[in-house]
C-alpha cells in the first residue's frame, strides 16, 4: 500500500478530469464565501479521499469520492465557516470506511483535523449499530460534538446530502435514516439556528416517511403558484414604492414556507392545504447595520402598519428578545386585499445571514471576542450575545476553544420520539415533566431515563432519553420544589401547593362546622380565633389547615371548649372518622411501641395518616395540644416542618419487639401491561407469602402498567421481603412504597 505522505506529496493520484473540475468548483466556492481559504491544504485533503476511496462506489453506483466533494460543498457554500471544516468534509470518512488511519491524517493535517475527523467517525459509530433510540448512543453523539462545534456542523452537511441521495437504499433503511433525520438531525439544525439546512432536512424526511401527503403540498402549491405570485406583486408594490421613498436598500421578495412546515400547520389545524392561507410570508431584508439597522427595521414596520391593518396578536419582536439560537427579526401579520392574512418579516441582511446559517454565520460577524469571554452562559443559546461583546480573535481559534465548558450550565434530553429539550443544568424528570406540559407535571408518578426506572429527583444529563410516566389521579408532591430547578416546574408546584392549601383550609373548616354541629357548640369568629391562639396558631385558617391535614384533632378542640363551657354532648353524637382510626390506632400502639424507652399504658396513641409509619420505620412522636402522641416517619412529608418548627413537642419513639400487630401498607406498582400481571401479582401476595391485601386498584395507559394495594405486614423486614418478591414479577420494573390516609394501623 502507498504511504499517504507518498500520495499528497510526490502527487501520484491521477484525477479524472470531471472530478478535477469538481474540485476547482469546490474551491472557487471557498475563495468567495470564506474570509480566508489554504487552498493547498484543501487539495490535499482532496487527494488524500481520493485516492483512499479510490475503489468504493455508493448505493447508487456512482463513485464514493462524489460524496465527499458534495458535503465539503455544503460546507463551503451553505454553512461558511472555515477551510478546515471544508477539509474534514473530504476526509470525514476514510478512517472509518478505507485502511487510513488517525495518526496519518494527525501527521499530515496536524491535531486539529485529527480531532474532527475523530468526533465525526464516532458519530457515524452511534448510527451503523442502528440504535439511535438508545440514550447511550445519542450521549454519545451529544459529547462528540462538544470538543469542536464543527463536527456536527460538517455532520449537518454530510446528513444533507446522504438524504439527497437516498432513493437507491432500500425502503427500511430509509425509513430509519429520514426518522432519525427528522428526530434528531432537523431539531441539532434548528437549535444551531442553520435554518435552510433545517428546513431541507425536515422535507427531505417527510418525503420519505409522508409521501403521499408531501407530493400533496408540492402539487397544491405548483397549482396555486400563479395565483400566489400575483397575490404577492400587488401586496409588495406599494411597500416597495414608500421604502424608497424613504431611502431604504432593501430586498423585498415573497417565499414559501417549507413544505414540512405547512404540513404540520394542516395537522395542527385539522384543514386542507387551500384553507391554510399562511403558507407564504414576504421578507424585506435592508442592507443597515448595527444599531442603524434596528431601527430601520422598526421605521419598516411602521411604513407596513400605515398601509395594511395589523394584526395585534401576531406580532412577533426577535430583534429585542432574540430565539435562543440567535434568530432576529421583526414579525407581524397584516391583512392584505380581500382580507387574506399575510405574515411579513423585516431584518437586516446581517440578521438574514444569521437566521439563515446560524452559528456558522457569526464567526464572520464575531468582531473583537476576548478569549475569556468565548463560553457562552449556555450551551447553544449563544449567538445574539457574540454581537454585543466589543473586542475580537479570529474566527478559527474562537471555534478552537469552543469546548466541553459550554455543557457547564444547559443540557439537551430527548424525549421517547426524539425530540429535543433543553433544559439547566441538574435539572430533573420532574423539570422535563414541566418542559413537555404543565399537566404532564401535574400527573407525573414516575419516569424511566435511558429506559430504566429512575428517582424524580435523579439529576438528568445531556444525552438522556425521558420518558414520564403519569396518572390522572396523581398530584404533584409539595417535596419536589426541594429538588427541581426550573422556574416553570417552581411555579407551578407552589401555585399549586397554595391551591391546595386553600382547599384543605375550607375542607378543615367544613370538618369543624360539622363537628361543632354534632356537638351543639356556637362559636363567634373572634372566638375561634382565640381559641386557635391558646393552641398556638397563627390564625383560624393554620389551625383548620391542620385539622385538614391530620395534624390537629378536632376531639381535643372540643375538649377543651367543653372543659370551657361545661356543656354536654349526647353519646354517640361526636364520633367521626377522626375517632374511629384513632380508637384503632390506640388499641395497637401501646403493644407496638416504646415512649422513650419503656410501655407506657393509658397514653393516647395515634398514627399519622400521611405517612402511615411500620414497625422498623424510623420514627418520632408528636405530642399534641392536649398530650396524646401522634407518631410519624422521619422521612415524613410533614417532618422537616414539624421538627424545626415545633421541637418542644417531639417526643422519642421506637417499636418494640411485639410480633402480634399487623399495620396497613400501601404500595404502588409500575410496569409494561400484559395479560395475568394482576393474577401473578394477587398470587404472590395472598398464596404464596400468605399477606392479607385490603384493596387493589390497576390501571393501563399506553402499555405501561399502574397499581396500587394497599395490604397488612408486621414491621419493615416483613414489607421488604414483600417488595423483594413482587419486583421478581415478569413485567413489573417497580415497587413502591407510597402514602394514603386510606392507610393505617390494624
Amino acid at each position: 500500500m502507498l504511504e499517504a505522505s507518498v500520495v499528497l506529496r510526490e502527487n501520484v493520484v491521477q484525477v479524472e478530469p470531471r472530478f478535477e473540475a469538481q474540485l476547482n468548483e469546490l474551491l472557487g466556492t471557498c475563495r468567495q464565501n470564506l474570509p480566508f481559504a489554504d487552498e493547498d491544504m484543501i487539495r490535499r485533503a482532496f487527494n488524500l479521499s481520493y485516492w483512499a476511496h479510490r475503489n468504493d462506489r455508493r448505493a447508487s453506483g456512482e463513485w464514493y469520492i462524489t460524496h465527499p466533494l458534495a458535503v465539503a460543498m455544503i460546507m463551503a457554500r451553505e454553512i461558511r465557516l472555515d477551510d478546515i471544516s471544508v477539509g474534514a468534509a473530504l476526509l470525514h470518512d476514510v478512517v472509518e470506511d478505507t485502511e487510513l488511519s488517525l495518526e496519518i491524517i494527525r501527521a499530515e493535517f496536524g491535531d486539529t483535523m485529527a480531532m474532527l475527523i475523530d468526533g465525526l467517525t464516532k458519530i457515524r459509530g452511534v448510527y451503523s449499530n442502528r440504535q439511535l433510540g438508545q440514550a447511550e448512543n445519542v450521549r454519545k453523539l451529544i459529547l462528540s460534538m462538544a470538543r469542536d462545534i464543527r463536527v456536527i456542523l460538517v455532520k449537518f452537511a454530510d446528513r444533507l446530502h446522504n438524504m439527497q441521495t437516498i432513493n437507491p437504499l432500500p425502503r427500511t433503511k430509509q425509513l430509519r435514516v429520514a426518522s432519525e433525520t427528522r428526530n434528531l438531525f432537523a431539531p441539532l439544525a434548528h437549535r444551531f439556528g442553520l435554518q435552510k439546512v433545517k428546513n431541507e432536512l425536515e422535507d427531505l424526511s417527510l418525503e420519505i416517511l409522508e409521501p403521499e401527503a408531501y407530493y400533496e403540498i408540492v402539487q397544491g402549491l405548483k397549482a396555486s403558484r400563479q395565483e400566489r405570485d400575483n397575490y404577492v406583486k400587488g401586496f409588495i408594490g406599494p411597500l416597495k414604492v414608500r421604502l424608497k421613498e424613504e431611502g431604504f436598500d432593501f430586498d423585498i421578495y415573497g417565499r414559501s414556507k417549507n413544505i414540512h412546515s405547512i404540513f404540520q400547520k394542516m395537522k395542527k389545524q385539522n384543514k386542507p392545504l387551500e384553507e391554510i392561507y399562511d403558507v407564504f410570508a414576504i421578507r424585506i431584508v435592508l442592507q443597515s447595520e448595527g444599531r442603524k439597522g434596528k431601527e430601520d427595521c422598526w421605521r419598516v414596520y411602521s411604513i407596513i402598519t400605515d398601509l395594511y391593518r395589523p394584526l395585534p396578536e401576531r406580532f412577533r419582536d426577535f430583534i429585542s428578545m432574540a430565539k435562543s439560537n440567535g434568530y432576529q427579526s421583526l414579525h407581524t401579520t397584516v391583512l392584505g386585499r380581500d382580507g387574506r392574512r399575510i405574515e411579513v418579516q423585516i431584518r437586516t441582511q446581517e440578521m438574514h445571514e444569521i437566521a439563515e446559517r446560524g452559528v456558522a454565520a457569526h464567526w464572520k460577524y464575531k468582531e473583537g471576542i476576548e478569549t475569556a469571554d468565548a463560553h457562552m452562559d449556555q450551551f447553544l443559546t449563544w449567538v445574539h450575545d457574540l454581537m454585543e461583546n466589543p473586542d475580537a480573535e479570529e474566527a478559527t481559534e474562537f471555534v478552537q476553544e469552543f469546548t466541553l465548558d459550554l455543557y457547564s450550565d444547559e443540557i439537551y434530553v430527548f424525549t421517547p420520539k426524539g425530540d429535543l429539550k433543553t433544559l439547566p443544568q441538574n435539572a430533573t424528570p420532574v423539570d422535563f415533566a414541566f418542559k413537555v406540559h404543565t399537566d404532564v407535571g401535574y400527573q407525573c408518578i414516575g419516569a424511566k431515563v435511558n429506559g430504566k426506572m429512575v428517582p424524580l429527583s435523579y439529576k438528568l444529563k445531556s444525552g438522556d432519553q425521558v420518558q414520564i410516566i403519569t396518572s390522572k389521579k396523581k398530584t404533584p408532591n409539595p417535596d419536589w420544589v426541594k429538588f427541581v430547578v426550573t422556574h416553570k416546574a417552581k411555579s407551578r408546584i407552589r401555585h399549586w401547593i397554595n391551591e391546595e392549601r386553600r382547599t384543605a383550609i375550607r375542607y378543615g373548616r367544613n370538618l369543624w362546622r360539622k363537628k361543632a354541629k354534632r356537638a351543639r357548640i356556637v362559636l363567634s369568629d373572634e372566638e375561634l380565633a382565640r381559641m386557635s391562639a391558646r393552641f398556638k396558631y397563627s390564625s383560624p385558617n393554620q389551625m383548620f389547615y391542620e385539622i385538614a391535614s391530620g395534624l390537629f384533632d378536632l376531639n381535643e378542640l372540643v375538649q377543651m371548649i367543653r372543659s370551657g363551657s361545661e356543656e354536654k354532648i349526647d353519646d354517640g353524637e361526636s364520633a367521626t372518622e377522626f375517632d374511629d382510626f384513632r380508637e384503632t390506632a390506640q388499641q395497637s400502639g401501646q403493644e407496638a411501641l416504646l415512649i422513650d424507652g419503656e410501655f407506657i399504658d393509658g397514653m393516647a396513641l395515634s398514627y399519622a395518616t400521611c405517612c402511615n409509619p411500620i414497625p422498623g420505620d424510623a420514627i418520632f412522636g408528636l405530642i399534641s395540644k392536649l398530650g396524646a402522641i401522634r407518631i410519624h416517619r422521619t422521612v415524613c412529608r410533614n417532618a422537616p416542618d414539624l421538627l424545626v418548627n415545633h421541637a418542644e413537642r417531639i417526643q422519642r419513639c421506637d417499636w418494640s419487639r411485639q410480633k402480634n400487630v399487623e399495620f396497613m401498607v400501601g404500595l404502588r406498582l409500575v410496569g409494561e401491561d400484559r395479560v395475568g400481571i394482576v393474577h401473578d401479582i394477587t398470587t404472590v401476595i395472598s398464596r404464596n407469602l400468605k399477606v392479607n391485601i385490603r384493596s387493589i386498584t390497576v390501571g393501563t395507559n399506553d402499555g405501561l402498567f399502574e397499581g396500587t394495594i394497599v395490604l397488612y405486614v408486621s414491621d419493615l423486614q416483613h414489607l421488604r421481603r414483600l417488595m423483594k418478591r413482587l419486583r421478581r414479577v415478569e413485567s413489573i420494573r417497580g415497587v413502591y412504597r407510597f402514602e394514603s390516609d386510606a392507610v393505617g394501623a390494624k
